[in-house]
């Protein structure tokens, strides 16, 4: 959905934190669905069915746009292969993909997705609501660095027109 500047800002900024509440979700399904070995349809309708906009155990759920967390879902699903190839080179040798934390590799495999196949959110924003989503999860240190570093040269090298020149190299 796209906002248009005549739209009032409480509609924007309710639409941002309805869009923020689905990649927490999104994290959460992709983290579920590889520990206990789930299919994507099973986890959507559970959380689609019983946890977003609800309470449990006394948390409140945020309300989400259901719409919107299906497809990056689905997504994730649909295009892990490409997804997990891309990412495997922004890592490093001392941290391959199978090393990684399965939260992280949720937030990694969310984000990537957004940055290849949503050219309407602007990459920055893609980048500071997951690492928004990572302080749920990790303190603020190595991990949250560790992901802001791997998203962020993704989504220079992937939308350069978005970032000015890239700083040159040390030598």
């Amino acid at each position: 959905m796209t906002m248009s500047a005549g739209e009032p800002r409480s509609k924007r900024r309710s639409t941002g934190r309805s869009r923020s509440a689905s990649r927490l979700a999104v994290v959460q399904a992709l983290y579920q669905m590889e520990l206990a070995d789930q299919d994507s349809e099973t986890a959507l309708r559970e959380f689609i069915d019983h946890r977003l906009g609800r309470e449990i155990d006394g948390e409140q759920y945020a309300e989400a746009d259901e719409k919107y967390f299906a497809e990056l879902v689905r997504g994730v699903v649909e295009r892990q292969d490409e997804i997990d190839g891309t990412l495997a080179r922004y890592l490093t040798k001392e941290w391959p993909y199978d090393r990684i934390d399965p939260t992280m590799r949720a937030i990694l495999r969310a984000g990537a997705l957004e940055l290849i196949s949503r050219p309407a959110v602007p990459a920055r924003v893609i980048v500071h609501e997951y690492l928004n989503v990572a302080t749920a999860f990790f303190d603020e240190g190595d991990e949250i660095a560790f992901l802001a570093g791997v998203l962020n040269r993704m989504a220079r090298e992937r939308r350069p027109g978005e970032y000015g020149p890239a700083a040159p190299a040390e030598q």
